[in-house]
């Protein structure tokens, strides 16, 4: 038995942060039905790389989900997406602010349908403020909350992630409160709206940037390969390439200069002997680890930090990291069958559950591929559902 697997959803995301949301919940064992538009279905869709005329993007992100088709704007469709709401628990959707009213199937049209529903909306920048009705997207997210100001090198062009961190964030920040809500409504039997707002759940992670901020005013500036606080702990050069260094406390810097330079005197020099001292000095510092570490290559230096208890890892490519022994060991890669693509890799569950491990029971749907066995458990006969069909109502 899965954690989630009496709870229904309703999936009318698209793209990535609510896709990604329903995908969590769907591995805990969650029934999803993800609702997609006639016209393509999630846009997500027309992302390539392709495999076979299928989306390798869409397939990563919407493994063991069904999928419906329906022309919300039909209210022949409405009434189908109704009688599903009605049994369901949970209904994300990331529609810009509005538009689910426009559609009427926003939280309280629903609610009246499901007075015990949780309703999570995802948007660019929440149901309410200034911004409310704008599109928001990762890239603008990065920017308007200061990240990109604090990435990359100082005095150079702004950069942001490698990585979409604004709408996995979101999706993360969905799958917890949702989580939370359903814990509430068995508590109490009250459903509940979410609101999650791209641009707002990464500001809770700026931690010490906060703390410098409202501390002392200090702007926190971009820290290229340096950690804000902890020195060293950053990217250091050996004499092949670079390593991940992670001296974050004292003990562990002892650690560094004893058993893994054999340089004991660092630790008396006077721009050095404390955290604060290294993380002023920190050119100077990383000027002289360098000027020793040249001499050796990565994996030297490596070997002598793990035994040394000192944390320390390489700057993997992404081939790299999906060939990494230590993740493969704890399934963060897995296989499945594709019906289209055939057999496919994708990344496997962080969270290791002891008696209810997530498991990947079915792949990414093909476009509308239960529409006909989800109206079936309705009572739409295959006569209507043609005339649907035919009328664009349904695909």
């Amino acid at each position: 038995m899965l954690p989630l697997q009496n709870v229904k959803v309703l999936d009318i995301s698209q793209i990535m942060a609510g896709p990604y949301c329903t995908m969590v919940l769907a591995d805990m064992g969650a029934d999803v039905t993800k609702v997609e538009k006639v016209q393509g279905g999630d846009d997500s869709r027309q992302m390539g790389p392709y495999i076979n005329d299928e989306s390798t993007c869409f397939s990563q992100i919407n493994r063991n989900k069904k999928s419906i088709s329906l022309n919300l704007k039909d209210e022949r469709a409405r009434e189908i997406f109704y009688r599903l709401a009605r049994d369901a628990d949970v209904i994300v959707e990331n529609y810009r602010t509005g538009v689910t009213k426009s559609l009427a199937i926003d939280y309280d049209t629903i609610k009246a349908i499901n007075p015990g529903i949780i309703y999570c909306s995802i948007s660019g920048y929440g149901q309410s403020g200034p911004y409310s009705h704008r599109g928001g997207f990762d890239l603008v997210a990065q920017g308007m909350t200061g990240l990109m100001s604090m990435t990359g090198e100082k005095g150079r062009r702004p950069l942001k992630t490698g990585i979409a961190v604004y709408d996995i964030g979101a999706g993360i920040t969905a799958v917890y409160s949702i989580l939370a809500a359903y814990i509430h409504k068995t508590n109490s039997g009250e459903g509940q709206h979410i609101d999650i707002a791209i641009t707002e759940c990464g500001l809770p992670w700026f931690a010490w940037e906060a703390a410098a901020y409202f501390g002392e005013g200090t702007l926190p500036e971009p820290t290229g390969w340096r950690h804000r606080v902890s020195a060293p702990y950053q990217a250091v050069k050996a004499r092949d390439g670079y390593i991940m260094l992670g001296c974050a406390n004292q003990r562990t810097w002892e650690r560094f200069c004893q058993d893994v330079l054999a340089r004991p005197d660092l630790m008396a020099e006077p721009r050095f002997l404390t955290n604060f001292d290294r993380g002023q000095h920190v050119e100077e510092l990383e000027a002289v680890l360098e000027a020793i570490m040249v001499a050796q290559d990565m994996n030297h230096w490596l070997e002598l930090c793990d035994k040394a208890g000192v944390p320390a890892g390489p700057i993997n490519n992404f081939a790299q990291a999906m060939q990494d022994e230590h993740y493969l060991a704890r399934g963060m890669v897995q296989e499945m069958d594709h019906p289209v693509i055939g057999k496919m890799k994708t990344i496997g569950f962080p969270s290791k559950f002891s008696l209810t491990p997530s498991q990947i029971r079915s792949p990414a749907p093909l476009f509308g591929q239960h529409t006909d066995e989800v109206l079936n458990t309705l009572g739409v006969s295959s006569e209507q559902r043609e005339t649907l069909r035919a009328e664009g109502c349904i695909k």
